[in-house]
């Protein structure tokens, strides 16, 4: 899954506005403006051979950094901001995620900004239609390289996307 179609289908899940959007990448360190947030938001057109298809005036590409940003900026937005502890940097540098890893970070990310419990991911997780054990979850939440770690492949982040749209949308 593209992380257009991330920040698409999570805007629309939480209900997010244009202005929100704009507001939420300043808070994550990424200056955007409303009409660069409505070109990160088109679907881009996919041609069926393998070459990747931008066009410049209609879409923009949201690379991992950007989109850990958001995320970051998300929690921010949600949560408030926090006073950086001492002998700690201010805030986190987006690490440069490796493309497996993109959906168990954004799992994490939507987790600590939504205040989310192991039993309202697993409700919401139940509304997208995807039945998963506590095991399972905790694997999908571990660091890579963890013993238990799992990867989380795109089926499984579209699910809890569209359980969170279930949720928050009704």
């Amino acid at each position: 899954m593209e992380n257009n179609d991330i920040l698409i289908r999570l805007r629309y899940a939480l209900d997010i506005k244009n202005k929100e959007m704009v507001e939420i990448f300043k808070l994550g360190g990424v200056e955007v403006t409303k009409e660069e947030v409505l070109k990160i938001l088109t679907k881009s057109k996919e041609d069926d051979g393998d070459e990747e298809v931008v066009d410049d005036d209609t879409h923009m590409k949201c690379n991992n950094k950007m989109l850990e940003s958001f995320l970051n900026g998300f929690i921010t937005y949600k949560r408030g901001k926090q006073d950086p502890k001492p002998g700690l940097p201010a805030s986190p540098e987006p690490t440069e995620q490796q493309k497996d890893h993109v959906n168990n970070m954004l799992l994490k990310k939507l987790k600590v900004a939504l205040q989310l419990t192991t039993e309202d991911m697993l409700d919401i997780l139940d509304d997208g239609g995807i039945a998963v054990s506590k095991g399972e979850l905790g694997a999908i939440l571990r660091k890579p390289g963890h013993r238990n770690y799992k990867e989380c492949g795109d089926n499984f982040a579209r699910k809890f996307l569209k359980g969170l749209a279930v949720k928050y949308r009704g």
